[in-house]
């Protein structure tokens, strides 16, 4: 019997979706590099909200496993990404995608 206080399990999902299409929404069509890797990184957070919720519904940690890695793959690519963001910044002087359009020079 469910409890009268707890949130339907569609909540979760339909959340983790919107959560994901504007992640999909900000990679595609802004043109800020700090965006597109916030972006990214919103992408990452709606798939781990998915992996929660259905780790829950089905009583296995599998799902908790899973979002600890790709939180874990998340902070790797956080240092990474970073690492490059400043790196471009310092030799374009820019952070606009259509002006770093070639990374050979």
């Amino acid at each position: 019997m469910p409890q009268l206080n707890s949130v339907p399990l569609s909540w979760y999902l339909i959340l983790s979706a919107i959560l994901f299409g504007l992640g999909i929404a900000g990679f595609l069509f802004r043109r800020n590099i700090i965006t597109v890797f916030m972006s990214i990184e919103l992408m990452l957070n709606a798939v781990n909200l998915t992996f929660i919720t259905f780790s829950y519904k089905l009583r296995q940690v599998d799902g908790h496993i899973m979002s600890f890695f790709v939180m874990v793959v998340a902070a790797a690519e956080a240092a990474v990404g970073l690492a490059i963001i400043l790196t471009v910044f310092k030799n374009r002087q820019t952070l606009d995608i259509d002006e770093v359009e070639s990374m050979k020079y």
